[in-house]
């Protein structure tokens, strides 16, 4: 079945890569352009809502375009309900996705995946032409890397029959494609959940801490490729690195110091803790501090770690040795050290971009009587 330029097809496949060190199943995001030839893969460690959104928006940008129909089989990820040979009904994801770049789908027929084989044969190409023998890379974003510039090689190819490359073609699917938009599109998909009495959020079957203030608290998580980000209303309250095993939980420490705070001396035994890695000059400054005030030197250092609430932990490693070097080490005086060091001096006023303050004369002061005062102490 010939097809016009400027329409597409997508699918997901699978194939077996090395990350860091492992072998897993990768989900490959393929969408291929049935004029041209032309086809674009990318992989990802499932397939899901936000790899099939992370998929369109590599192949687009790829293509220089967005195709004005994509056919499709009836995955969950678009599709809610089948009513009938022709009407589907659509998932809010599918739908911010296609209401973003404006483009129009088609789904096969029920069990008729031949409705849209261009794709499901360039799965097999790029699987077998692109991973074989098994590649091996530190992370997905090299991965993906490489089967890009693989896609660009495979465009100076000339089809059997065709008098032009992939290439030459590609020009004219790009003709009657859709610019791209100005915004860019976020991958992701977004969840209501409750933080429990743990403080800790489950997303896609992995646990995420929240400040202790939020636990029992309704929150949103917006689940994307290479972050979770947890908001309760419109404060961003945690962010995590994306997880894509199974019952991890990852934890930020600064999340639990405030209720550490009122009891101190669960402090080293706090699970959230527990591989807090912390510069030297920590571990200096809590023996200084319990040393000079016994029990209350630890409750007095956990006030210390709470000022990365407002500082990176740079800046307060610096404003710590700082501390130790002077002698001031309480809490008190390390937050001075840290938010004078975080102020910025004020630059000098400029009337460039002011042209309505240039003709503006000010008298200069009258500085005679300070001039006699000066002369009389003289």
């Amino acid at each position: 079945m010939s097809q016009p330029p400027g329409e597409a097809q997508f699918d997901f496949g699978e194939a077996t890569v090395e990350i860091a060190g492992v072998r897993v199943k990768a989900a490959l995001a393929v969408m291929t352009l049935p004029y041209s030839d032309a086809f674009f893969v990318s992989a990802y460690p499932r397939e899901c809502t936000e790899t099939f959104q992370a998929g369109h928006v590599a192949a687009f940008e790829f293509f220089g375009g967005v195709p004005t129909k994509t056919a499709y089989d009836n995955t969950s990820i678009a599709v809610t309900k089948i009513i009938g040979p022709n009407e589907r009904t659509l998932t809010r994801e599918f739908l911010r996705l296609e209401g973003h770049f404006l483009f129009t789908h088609r789904f096969c027929r029920v069990a008729r995946g031949n409705e849209k084989g261009h794709v499901e044969n360039l799965v097999g190409y790029g699987r077998r032409n692109f991973l074989v023998p098994v590649p091996s890379f530190e992370t997905f974003t090299e991965l993906n890397a490489h089967l890009a510039r693989r896609c660009e090689v495979d465009l100076d190819r000339r089809l059997r029959g065709k008098g032009a490359t992939k290439a030459e073609r590609l020009e004219e699917d790009r003709d009657a494609m859709l610019q791209l938009p100005e915004n860019t599109f976020e991958p992701c998909r977004v969840e209501s959940r409750r933080a429990n009495s743990l403080s800790v959020v489950r997303f896609d079957r992995n646990d995420y801490s929240v400040p202790t203030a939020f636990a029992h608290h309704e929150v949103i998580v917006s689940g994307g490729i290479e972050q979770i980000s947890i908001s309760s209303g419109p404060e961003l309250v945690a962010t995590h690195p994306r997880e894509w095993g199974r019952e991890h939980t990852t934890s930020d420490p600064r999340h639990y110091l405030a209720l550490l705070e009122r009891k101190p001396g669960a402090l080293d035994f706090a699970r959230p803790l527990e591989r807090w890695e912390l510069p030297i000059c920590f571990a200096l400054l809590r023996r200084r501090l319990e040393a000079d005030l016994g029990s209350s030197g630890t409750r007095e250092f956990i006030k210390v770690l709470r000022l990365m609430e407002r500082s990176t932990l740079r800046e307060l490693t610096g404003a710590v040795e700082a501390a130790i070097a002077i002698g001031a080490t309480s809490a008190d005086a390390i937050s001075l050290i840290v938010f004078h060091r975080q102020e910025r001096p004020v630059g000098l006023f400029s009337l460039d971009g002011h042209p309505h303050l240039k003709s503006v004369a000010i008298d200069p002061p009258d500085l005679s009587a300070y001039a006699a005062l000066t002369e009389k102490g003289a």
